[in-house]
């Protein structure tokens, strides 16, 4: 069809700021994971669907399904609505001890 332009799995984004490999990356309303680093201006490709180990609130208790937020100001995954982006839904579920800081989410293609 002539008006296909990409499967939409990922996009190219301008870098705000320096962005490192597997960094979430929140532009308006689309959040995706950094495929690679880029610096300033430079040219980024993020992922917007997939399932990604990023890093999380310590000490939440997460349960699978549960919807999953990006706090922009911690740069960070939380299962807090308030303030924060939803991205997607965490598919691991996780007890909520102070040194658990990672979370398994499983982006919804756009932050909403």
């Amino acid at each position: 069809m002539k008006n296909f332009i990409a499967n939409g799995e990922t996009i190219n984004i301008t870098a705000a700021a320096v962005i490192a490999s597997g960094q979430g990356v929140l532009v308006g309303s689309i959040f995706g994971v950094a495929e690679g680093a880029a610096a300033i201006g430079e040219t980024a490709v993020i992922r917007l669907v997939g399932v990604f180990s990023l890093p999380k609130a310590p000490s939440q208790a997460w349960t699978v399904g549960q919807t999953i937020y990006w706090d922009a100001a911690a740069s960070r995954t939380t299962n807090v609505l308030t303030g924060n982006t939803r991205i997607g839904i965490a598919t691991q579920a996780f007890a909520g001890g102070a040194g658990n800081t990672t979370g398994i989410v499983r982006l919804n293609g756009g932050a909403t």
